[in-house]
């Protein structure tokens, strides 16, 4: 049998320890990038069409509206008022120290790397007078699914964009509530707040009344919330998906062997008995990466085509060599 080349360990960091470094770079790298489209959909569709969305960003944005024209001197280039860059650095700091101390500052470095991405990219991506994708309601939903792809590369890569993210897992530490209701429940009060919010004269329409217009503010609030959620989850199931293989073969050790040593992942041997012959058998049972799948199908056929290969997608695995098993 010719040597396959051992699996990648960005796949397998479990087996992986004398690359940590490389991979800690990057995860970082990934992050630092990731939130680059996530502070263009902000500064180029959410802000020129006056939009709420969930989260700090919703925050920022409201102080951002609130206080435009007030400030000339100090912010000219954003209509003198206070910059959404600015706002995302200083809450998410102030954050950071508090969880920091009740949390642990473990949890805050890869986070510190996110908020300074987000606050750096929001500061060099000029804000657009007019929103690149004109109407409101699609503006939401294409806006939404492309910072939700960008917030999915994020988090598969072990990192935070900060803000109420931060408030989930402090509020999480000391009382037992589920993280994502916690960020759900924030979101719908901050997007309901665009209601009371002042309506720019590029919002009113001709015969609109003034109602109309933060009613519908704020439902594209939460059409862009919905939007990213489901990009959201979309991405990590795709990025997450792992497959179960149930093989049967007369070569099973050699099988079982060669998947230890190529592709990194432990076998579980089962004792089975044909049905039809009244023979003993073995069956190798296997839990793998999606992108994996594909070298196991290859050893199995190298070794015995003769075998018979079970395979089954699988929403989840947690543990060892997998995900974290995490308080939903």
């Amino acid at each position: 049998m010719g040597v396959l080349p051992r699996y990648s360990s960005l796949v397998n960091p479990h087996k992986a320890e004398s690359s940590f470094t490389f991979q800690t770079v990057f995860k970082y790298l990934m992050i630092i990038i990731g939130i680059f489209p996530m502070a263009l959909m902000v500064n180029w569709v959410l802000l020129p069409h006056a939009f709420v969305g969930g989260g700090l960003t919703g925050i920022c944005s409201i102080i951002y509206y609130l206080t435009n024209g007030m400030f000339p001197t100090l912010f000219p280039e954003f209509g003198g008022a206070i910059p959404v860059w600015l706002t995302t650095f200083v809450f998410n700091a102030i954050l950071l120290i508090i969880a920091g101390f009740l949390v642990g500052w473990r949890f805050c470095i890869r986070t510190m790397v996110g908020v300074a991405a987000i606050s750096f990219w929001y500061r060099v991506i000029p804000i657009l007078p007019e929103p690149i994708i004109e109407d409101p309601w699609l503006g939401a939903i294409v806006g939404g699914f492309v910072f939700g792809l960008s917030l999915g590369t994020v988090i598969a890569c072990d990192g935070s964009s900060g803000g109420t993210d931060i408030v989930a897992m402090i509020v999480n530490h000391y009382r037992d509530i589920s993280v994502g209701n916690i960020m759900l429940a924030c979101d719908f009060i901050i997007i309901l707040s665009a209601f009371f919010l002042p309506v720019p004269e590029r919002m009113m329409e001709e015969g609109t009344n003034v109602l109309y217009i933060q009613i519908k503010r704020v439902l594209c609030g939460l059409c862009m919330t919905v939007s990213y959620t489901a990009a959201v989850d979309w991405l990590m199931g795709k990025i997450h998906q792992s497959v179960h293989f149930l093989i049967y073969s007369s070569k099973y050790a050699e099988i079982a062997t060669a998947i230890n040593t190529n592709v990194n992942r432990g076998v579980t041997i089962l004792d089975g008995t044909g049905w039809y012959s009244q023979q003993p058998v073995k069956v190798i049972s296997v839990l793998v990466r999606k992108p994996e799948s594909s070298l196991v199908l290859n050893l199995v056929h190298e070794i015995d085509p003769n075998a018979l290969v079970s395979k089954a997608n699988v929403s989840g695995v947690f543990g060892s060599g997998f995900d974290k098993i995490k308080k939903s």
